[in-house]
């Protein structure tokens, strides 16, 4: 009998890994649980707007995304995202975030000094950087806590604090160094400077120094939307070897490979498995075993997104940039961010028309998620009048709810993790963990996680 593989998951991941799996002639099935693939990744088509309801795009520097949409046929399709001025919504009103920045570290000495995001006092602390001895570090710790060691917390809260928080929707307080930005305690570590490091890497970006520069676009996404790959990676796996509304209740192990228990009472023989699934899901279908105790307790938040269509007469304060995040020592504003969709994405929107989309819920805040629809938009709404005087109500507007869905990479996220799949090779040899809930939140991430755990499946054939 032919080895079989199961992939467990239809989001981004698990599709990846059935491709690559497929590609090299292994027999592998898809199981997902809805009716639909794509995870998180879920694209709108309204009267000539393009509204991504979850995820907008991927990094271009992270290559795999760009190199598979290659081979499924869709490069033709990919677009680059238009670049201009990001704001930081704080002190009462919309800053520009200081040029040279990295990840709201602000690198340069001269934007850091005509910045109005911070005090007297708070550019100073950060300009005492470089010269700030290094910690030697043995353990993880919160990258938060790391990053006011260095910068100081003026520049955490009112900079970075916005635009992590924004990718991570946690607290940073708690999140994990080594699991998110490890690279920032490298080179801290090398050069003795985070910000000396961030610019002698190449990893802090270029000042503005003539009028006509243009900002490299960072960002990629495919002209009719993220959910035009995800049908493309579909279309490009063996006929019937995916099946949906096929949830997994349990996982046995017998003598030659694994006993797949289904939701509708099938049962499926597998020799290898990859759970592309959150960690309290495969936790679940794993449950006789004690060491998946930390995936049972692996946090992640709710947070909701409200796409909005106006005609651009409504937009009274236009901004020249594509969007802005708010700093969490802002109490009077309950959005976390606002994208300028039609500023950000050609595609996004029809002549003459203004798409945004903003941004709620976070920690100390996540049941906002549950109000009404109308709910959700009357509180944007009143946000957006105080921020950019729009009083007209939206042509239309599509909220989108994603429950427990942001993982949180608590400290030590990565040691407890080595310790579970060091457990599970022991004692389930064949299953492998990929996806968001593991190691890495992007697309790409995502994308390698899968190709990776392919790799391994196909070189024990």
């Amino acid at each position: 009998m032919s080895r079989k593989t199961v992939v467990v998951g239809g989001g981004i991941t698990g599709l990846s890994a059935a491709y690559y799996l497929q590609k090299a002639g292994v027999d592998t099935e898809l199981v997902e649980k809805t009716e639909r693939l794509g995870g998180k990744v879920r694209t709108f088509h309204k009267d000539g707007f393009t509204i991504e309801r979850g995820p907008d795009s991927f990094l271009a520097r992270k290559t795999s995304m760009l190199e598979l949409a290659e081979e499924i046929g869709m490069g033709e399709e990919v677009v680059k995202n238009s670049t201009g001025n990001a704001y930081i919504l704080a002190k009462g009103r919309l800053n520009r975030m200081p040029q040279g920045s990295h990840m709201g570290i602000p690198t340069r000495k001269r934007p850091l000094l005509k910045s109005t995001l911070f005090s007297g006092r708070g550019k100073m602390r950060a300009l005492l950087e470089p010269g700030k001895r290094v910690k030697e570090m043995t353990g993880d710790e919160a990258l938060g806590l790391f990053l006011r060691r260095r910068l100081g917390n003026e520049v955490v809260e009112n900079a970075v604090e916005p635009l992590l928080s924004g990718i991570y929707a946690g607290d940073i307080d708690r999140l994990s160094m080594d699991a998110t930005f490890p690279q920032f305690r490298e080179i801290t570590e090398e050069y003795g400077s985070l910000v000396k490091g961030l610019k002698d890497t190449g990893t802090a970006p270029p000042v503005r120094k003539k009028k006509n520069w243009e900002k490299p676009s960072a960002f990629r996404s495919f002209a009719g939307g993220l959910s035009g790959f995800i049908d493309a990676l579909q279309g490009a796996l063996k006929p019937g070897s995916v099946q949906l509304s096929k949830g997994v209740d349990h996982i046995e192990k017998k003598e030659h490979g694994y006993h797949i228990l289904m939701s509708d009472g099938e049962v499926k023989r597998a020799d290898d498995i990859i759970l592309a699934v959150p960690a309290p899901a495969a936790a679940k279908m794993l449950a006789h075993y004690d060491w998946t105790k930390p995936l049972k307790q692996m946090k992640a938040t709710s947070v909701a997104n409200v796409a909005m269509a106006f005609d651009k007469s409504a937009i009274k304060q236009d901004i020249d940039g594509t969007g802005f995040v708010v700093s969490r020592t802002t109490d009077d504003y309950r959005i976390t961010a606002c994208t300028w969709t039609h500023k950000k994405w050609a595609h996004a929107a029809p002549e003459g028309k203004a798409l945004l989309r903003c941004y709620i819920g976070k920690p100390g805040d996540e049941e906002v998620v549950d109000k009404t629809d109308e709910e959700i938009r009357d509180i944007v709404m009143k946000d957006l009048k105080k921020i950019m005087d729009i009083t007209d109500q939206p042509d239309f507007f599509v909220v989108t709810r994603w429950h427990n869905a942001m993982p949180q990479y608590s400290v030590g996220h990565k040691e407890r993790l080595n310790q579970v799949t060091n457990h599970m090779k022991k004692d389930l040899p064949g299953i492998q963990l990929a996806g968001a809930h593991y190691y890495g939140i992007g697309l790409p991430d995502c994308i390698d996680q899968g190709k990776e755990a392919a790799g391994r499946i196909i070189e024990s054939e």
